[in-house]
């Protein structure tokens, strides 16, 4: 994976950032404290703070969180993605550039709750929209199903594990947000996580909806 995140603001500056999929190393240098496992750990975490000193998670998005806490959020960018097949580019508010973003580091940042993300990443859809996000996830879990059937192993076609899957990224995004509450002087990261967590919760508490949505949609165009 080799994806690159190009941001152009008005005023004529540039930030780049990118994402190679290998989980990010923490410096020698000391953490901030929102960083470290113990603070804000999610309810669900399997990690141990006498094993592991930093959140995998927080390690992996800290310099956006860094770069851009002082942002607000609806201000308009520039942004070109690129990765190994193609580039995308729109010009959208920093909030929405920020969560496609975030979520794809975080898919890969070697958090073991949200890997379960990870298949999405190695395919990123950069400002994919909630209806995106729900076919994606509905039909990358559908595959994993069929596979899983091929192995002779039991498979879930009512979607059971799916909303459980985003009810335990529900509770990561809610502890991510808590972690960086604190040091954001902008709203645009806090924005992006939000709207990330809106996202998964259409996978989880509304997804029975969501899908007669899409099913409606696509028994009128047919």
């Amino acid at each position: 994976m080799n994806i690159n995140y190009k941001f152009k603001f008005q005023d004529g500056r540039t930030i780049d950032f990118k994402v190679t999929g290998e989980p990010a190393r923490p410096p020698v240098a000391e953490m901030p404290a929102w960083a470290k496992l113990e603070h804000c750990q999610c309810s669900n975490c399997p990690l141990k703070s006498g094993e592991v000193t930093y959140c995998p998670a927080a390690i992996e998005i800290l310099p956006v969180v860094e770069e851009f806490q002082a942002e607000d959020a609806y201000q308009k960018v520039d942004v070109v993605v690129t990765d190994e097949r193609r580039s995308y580019s729109k010009e959208t508010t920093l909030e929405e550039a920020l969560r496609s973003l975030l979520g794809l580091k975080m898919a890969t940042s070697g958090c073991p709750v949200l890997a379960e993300l990870k298949p999405m990443a190695l395919h990123h859809l950069p400002f994919a929209n909630s209806d995106e996000f729900v076919m994606r996830s509905v039909g990358y879990y559908l595959l994993q199903q069929l596979f899983a059937k091929r192995s002779q192993e039991p498979a879930d076609w009512d979607l059971k594990g799916l909303v459980e899957r985003n009810q335990r990224l529900q509770l990561v995004n809610q502890a991510l947000w808590q972690r960086i509450h604190a040091v954001c002087r902008g709203d645009s990261n806090l924005k992006a996580l939000l709207n990330f967590f809106s996202m998964a919760s259409s996978v989880s508490v509304s997804l029975e909806s969501q899908l007669r949505k899409l099913q409606a949609r696509m028994e009128g165009e047919a």
